[in-house]
């Protein structure tokens, strides 16, 4: 009974004296963290979005902390959160930050002619990794199945007339959209932007008429005409020049393809959005 007693009042007393060294190396050796960073995270939205550039809010307040990247990569937050950041690590000015949001550059319409029937699993991935990238005789459409609207954390996609849709007023601009589609179909553009070119074929102009009926032929009207030179046509595609768009609408009535259109004409048309199935 007593070598029993021994023996748990010396398994007792190591347990006691390993827990007082492992408490002292705690103390001794503790990483003190900068208290500014518990206010940051405060002051952040919490999406862990990585728009910033970093694995999410916490990341990026290390890096905010550390020197090793600016203040203001917060895109969801925007410009209040940007504000109160400065503010917490004692920065003057951010400078005025412009809202970008997603943008859908394909038209869909029902227009984009198929190759085969797809039935496999409803996913832009999966579908882009078989024969031709996916089903669509145009390989810069938009597959339609939603995995971008899948991804996003703010209601702000639908998949709409044979195309995913952006409603500009609900991205935060996040990108995870942009990174997740398999045809890069997705940009950014700035927030209030009205001029957009939905179409993103490179094909010359007469393949992309066999391919689909709405698609960019890179004519030129677009350019010749833009009074403010703000849309110009590379590799068989017309884009814009937001700086200098002053939104008259020129592009948009001499556009054959009807694929220049307004931001509030996109959100317009008479179809409702609807999730994919």
């Amino acid at each position: 009974m007593s070598t029993i007693l021994f023996t748990i009042a010396v398994l007792g007393g190591l347990g006691l004296v390993f827990g007082l060294l492992l408490a002292l190396a705690s103390t001794v050796f503790a990483v003190q963290e900068d208290p500014r960073k518990e206010l940051l995270n405060e002051v952040m939205p919490g999406a862990n979005c990585g728009a910033c550039g970093f694995a999410g809010c916490s990341a990026y307040a290390d890096a905010v902390i550390a020197g090793t990247t600016v203040i203001g990569a917060c895109t969801v937050g925007g410009q209040e959160v940007a504000q109160k950041m400065a503010a917490i690590m004692g920065v003057a000015d951010t400078g005025a930050m412009v809202r970008q949001v997603a943008f859908v550059r394909c038209s869909g319409s029902g227009s984009n002619r198929q190759l085969y029937q797809y039935e496999g699993i409803q996913d832009c991935l999966a579908a882009s990794r078989l024969a031709a990238g996916g089903s669509l005789a145009c390989s810069y459409g938009c597959l339609a199945f939603g995995t971008c609207v899948n991804v996003c954390d703010f209601g702000a996609l639908r998949v709409k007339d044979g195309h995913a849709v952006v409603d500009m007023d609900k991205c935060a601009g996040c990108l995870k959209c942009v990174n997740i589609c398999p045809r890069h179909l997705i940009t950014v553009v700035p927030y209030g932007s009205e001029i957009h070119v939905q179409c993103y074929s490179k094909a010359k102009g007469a393949q992309t008429r066999v391919t689909c009926e709405n698609g960019c032929i890179a004519c030129g009207l677009c350019a010749k005409n833009c009074p403010a030179g703000a849309i110009t046509i590379k590799d068989n595609l017309a884009s814009v020049d937001y700086d200098k768009c002053t939104s008259c609408g020129t592009c948009i009535e001499k556009c054959p393809q009807h694929i220049i259109r307004r931001a509030s004409e996109i959100h317009e048309d008479s179809a409702p959005f609807l999730l994919p199935e």
